[in-house]
Parts: C-alpha cells; sequence; structure tokens
C-alpha cells in the first residue's frame, strides 16, 4: 500500500526526537528522585541501594548513548542549518552517529567495569 523508504534525513529526525524523549523521561524520573533527599537520608539510600542492582547500568548506559547521540546529532543539524547545507547532511549523520557510537561503546566499557 505504502511505498515510502527511509532515508538518512528521516531516520536521524527519528532518532533525534527518541533521543530527546529519552532525556525528558529522565530529567522527570530524575528530579522525583532527587526530591528524596528532601524527605530523609534513609529513604534516599534504600532508593540509592535499589538503583545499583546491574539493569540500572544498562540503562545508565541508554541514557549515556541517548546524550550522547542527542548532541552530537544537534551539533550536526547546525552545521547543516547554518554552514556546509542540506548537501552534507547524509555524509554529517554518519559521521555523527559514528562518532557517538564510538564514544557510547568507550564509556559503556567504563562505566560496565566500575563498580
Amino acid at each position: 500500500m505504502f511505498d515510502y523508504k527511509l532515508h538518512v534525513g528521516t531516520i536521524a529526525w527519528l532518532f533525534h526526537r527518541i533521543s530527546g524523549l529519552v532525556l525528558i523521561f529522565y530529567l522527570s524520573l530524575h528530579i522525583w528522585v532527587v526530591h528524596y533527599i528532601a524527605e530523609s537520608p534513609e529513604k534516599f539510600d534504600a532508593l540509592m541501594a535499589f538503583l545499583a542492582q546491574p539493569i540500572f547500568k544498562l540503562a545508565e548506559v541508554g541514557l549515556m548513548a541517548a546524550i550522547l547521540y542527542h548532541s552530537i546529532n544537534g551539533f550536526r543539524i547546525v552545521l547543516v542549518d547554518y554552514v556546509w547545507g542540506n548537501a552534507n547532511q547524509k555524509v554529517l549523520f554518519w559521521i555523527s552517529f559514528g562518532i557517538s557510537t564510538v564514544l557510547t561503546l568507550i564509556g559503556a566499557y567504563f562505566l560496565l567495569i566500575s563498580h
């Protein structure tokens, strides 16, 4: 029925929006967690112990990936809009995606081996 193909620009737009939503969700969750500091140190310590589980380490890697991709792709958007124009947007996407992937893998290595 639909013969629509995903183009590089569409993928970049979609990833940028998804990473932005992830960051909004994280910021809301972070504010909710931090309010425990004001309630009592015991509640905060219990919550921090809960958040020390391995599944949350993976969530931190996902958060780091979202931050890196969103920020580097945002810089790519500025370059496309104000410097090089649309002609180089595909190459710039793959460069920004590669940089964010490499930085995420390096950061994940250090994040996951730390205790």
